[in-house]
């Protein structure tokens, strides 16, 4: 009789263990569909292109005809073509005055925002933030007219210090000035609102230690803020730069097509933009597309290093 019972349970025990293998193979597969459409439309729209744009840029190919392969050719006609250099010049220098810049007037923004005595403080952030959610064509409109050379409200404001008129789309620094105040404009909010989230973070006991031990705002800003909120720092600065390196909008708007009469405006994705859907060079495009990776991957290994260099010193 007890050996019965022994069976029975282990007959119980066996069918319950293939129960709950079915049951969690059932929650596998459920998982695997509710995720799915993602993994489906990422490797449609995100996968896919990469590899072809690849593929294509071994190519030369107009869209309408044969593809031609040609190997590496594109790639080492980028390193002569004068109007990528000129891009690629471009691109860094207006990078470089507007990310810098960028980044410490937020900085500086949010630690105004995180201050106590400062009434109404959801207002001013949603009054910061304004500008990031703000059409780029209205952006540039305006910037057009603040920047225009004879009607332009800056060369008014010039005028009363003794300044000529300035031809800011005519001239090279003119073009990266206007540009990078457009970039500084749309993104100084939206860097000011993330590093606004890494303050709110930081205790506000060392800020009143600070202030007990007669620091001043400036001194707390530099020795506590700053080094409170360096990963956040570190992590803006990556976003900015490979946003800096594909910045056409901007240019498009301001500069026009082509970048302007001396390619003053020319950046990279402009470009980009220029050989595939003007001259119609995919192949070419495609090139200019991958390099521009290539380059993004060698800034953000940069800055990587930087950051691994950083740690280790603390």
């Amino acid at each position: 009789m007890s050996a019965g019972v022994e069976v029975g349970k282990n007959v119980n025990r066996v069918t319950k263990t293939k129960k709950r293998h079915k049951q969690s193979v059932k929650d596998t597969i459920s998982a695997y569909i509710y995720i799915a459409p993602f993994f489906i439309l990422f490797g449609v729209f995100g996968v896919f292109p990469i590899i072809y744009t690849g593929f294509i840029s071994f190519h030369k190919w107009n869209i309408l005809g044969e593809k031609t392969f040609v190997g590496f050719r594109n790639y080492q006609l980028l390193f002569s073509d004068p109007l990528f250099l000129k891009s690629l010049v471009n691109t860094f220098s207006i990078w470089i005055l507007s990310t810098l810049p960028q980044l410490f007037l937020a900085l500086v923004l949010a630690f105004m925002l995180n201050q106590a005595f400062l009434k109404g403080k959801q207002f001013f952030r949603l009054a910061v933030f304004l500008p990031n959610i703000t059409s780029v064509v209205a952006v540039a409109i305006i910037f057009s007219a603040m920047f225009g050379q004879h009607y332009g409200v800056l060369n008014y404001l010039l005028s009363f210090f003794g300044v000529s008129p300035i031809d800011w789309k005519g001239s090279v620094m003119g073009t990266y000035v206007a540009i990078s105040a457009m970039v500084m404009w749309r993104w100084t909010g939206y860097n000011s609102i993330i590093y606004l989230a890494a303050l709110q973070s930081i205790p506000k006991e060392l800020y009143e230690a600070a202030t007990i031990d007669g620091a001043s705002k400036v001194q707390q800003f530099f020795h506590i803020t700053i080094p409170m909120v360096r990963p956040m720092i570190i992590f803006t600065v990556i976003l900015s730069t490979i946003g800096g390196m594909q910045i056409f909008a901007e240019p498009m708007m301001f500069a026009g097509s082509g970048g302007g009469s001396i390619n003053q405006g020319l950046t990279i994705t402009l470009y980009l933009y220029e050989e595939a859907f003007v001259r119609n060079s995919f192949g070419y495009a495609s090139a200019i597309a991958w390099m521009l990776f290539f380059i993004i991957v060698a800034f953000s290994l940069v800055n990587l290093f930087i950051t691994n260099r950083i740690k280790s010193a603390e």
